[in-house]
């Protein structure tokens, strides 16, 4: 025990849910950030077809969890766990057996299924077995699982898709699932989840309530983005670097560096911003988000300065793409660091009194919203200004590339646009407060 009288001594389920979580993570993050190219060059899909297949994928899982955690509750987290791993594995290797577009399509519905059953069990699971005192400190374990589980999964997935082929990252993600079936079926005790459960009804009532508060979903709507942008990095990143950069580009380790800055800068900015109001620091991570796609979109000014290739102190050159588009993530990142400790701060208070807990459960459609959209739009972005190269004649591939970075000019005004909704919003929801009489905060 430490002089704190707190203690990093936890019962063995929270262990085992923890070690779960790191492998759903690495198979699931493995394969979103080479799903895009997958469907499209294994699977057949067009850009377009591939952007709304992985927007409904995408954000569906995020609102599932809703539904599939009441069923848990009743089903018993163990068998809930069971069945979902074993759903995952066999989406998963299905996808990258049988690449036709009936088969992907039922592949990540199946997958989204069995993912949308392992979040709220985990952290269910980490809430149950951690008592009031301990619940930061299992939290703060919870989230590093997470952050490594990403990490690892989008680390392996680029030397699988050269050295092996974009199918192996399918497999692997199906061996990581079936590890974890292994795990939980060995290992994995039950607890008690009788008693705080909600019913389907219930929660069909809640997200019903939740849908019809103007304010909040404004708040939620406003937020979303914020996280479309973020959400380029699966949606866009990928081919727009490997049709740009070629095939020797590592897309899955750029996409690396937005959870590395965050890791190194979250704590000490929610230090630095701490007397700030939640929504100012919204307001600077909005600020910074249209700034990142900014980046990116100016590479070609950088290209006219390096040329091809940009130097650094003949250590080692990188292309200028690649440059900027480190700088882009990177203020992703950054601006991640600010928004996403006060979002939810803020996003409770704009809830009912007494229905807070209701609110923030539905927090996570700003998620939803954000992957429908932001993946919708990056299909038709590409298809218009990076296209598929093998939809080229040997005419228009010298220039098909050429407005390739208006794509991140379109994604600087949508976080623009964020930004000003909300400076608006608090400029009405202050003058609301304060006719009521109310405390601004």
């Amino acid at each position: 025990m430490s002089k704190s009288g707190l203690s990093w001594k936890f019962p063995r389920e929270f262990w085992t849910a923890n070690i779960i979580e790191l492998f759903e993570r690495a198979a699931y993050y493995g394969m979103f950030i080479a799903l895009t190219l997958f469907l499209t060059r294994e699977v057949g899909f067009t850009d377009i077809e591939t952007g709304w297949v992985t927007a409904l994928f995408a954000s569906f899982l995020y609102l599932a969890p809703t539904f599939t955690g009441t069923l848990a509750d009743k089903m018993g987290f163990r068998q809930a766990l069971i069945l979902a791993f074993f759903l995952l594995g066999l989406g998963y290797l299905f996808l990258g057996l049988i690449p036709t577009k009936v088969v992907a399509v039922l592949s990540l519905f199946v997958i989204m299924i069995g993912g949308s059953f392992v979040k709220p069990i985990i952290s269910g699971t980490v809430a149950k077995a951690s008592d009031e005192k301990h619940r930061a400190r299992a939290f703060s374990i919870f989230y590093m699982m997470v952050n490594v589980g990403a990490f690892s999964g989008k680390s392996i997935a680029k030397p699988l898709r050269t050295e092996l082929g974009l199918e192996y990252i399918n497999f692997y993600a199906a061996a990581m699932a079936f590890a974890a079936l292994i795990i939980v079926i060995f290992f994995y005790r039950d607890i008690d989840t009788t008693g705080k459960g909600k019913s389907l009804k219930e929660s069909v009532n809640g997200l019903i309530t939740v849908l019809k508060n103007v304010r909040f979903m404004a708040l939620i709507l406003i937020v979303a983005g914020f996280w479309a942008i973020q959400g380029q990095l699966y949606a866009t990143m990928p081919k727009y670097t490997l049709r740009l950069v070629g095939e020797h580009a590592a897309p899955e380790w750029l996409a690396n560096i937005n959870p590395f800055v965050v890791v190194i800068m979250v704590v000490p900015i929610t230090h630095l911003v701490r007397k700030m109001r939640p929504i100012g620091s919204i307001g600077i991570g909005l600020l910074i988000i249209p700034l990142s796609a900014l980046s990116i979109a100016l590479s070609p000014v950088l290209e006219n300065i390096t040329g091809q290739s940009v130097n650094f102190f003949g250590l080692f050159s990188l292309h200028p793409i690649t440059v900027m588009l480190i700088v882009g993530i990177a203020l992703q990142g950054l601006a991640e660091s600010f928004l996403s400790p006060r979002f939810l701060e803020y996003a409770s208070k704009q809830a009912p009194k007494g229905e807070e807990g209701l609110y923030m459960g539905y927090s996570h459609l700003t998620t939803f919203f954000a992957w429908l959209f932001g993946f919708a739009a990056s299909g038709y972005l590409l298809d218009e200004y990076c296209p598929d190269p093998r939809t080229l004649t040997a005419e228009q591939l010298p220039h098909a590339y050429d407005h390739a970075h208006y794509i991140w000019y379109f994604f600087a005004l949508v976080g623009l646009g964020a930004f000003l909704l909300l400076q608006i919003f608090r400029y009405v929801t202050d003058r609301i407060d304060r006719k009521k009489g109310l405390t601004v905060e």
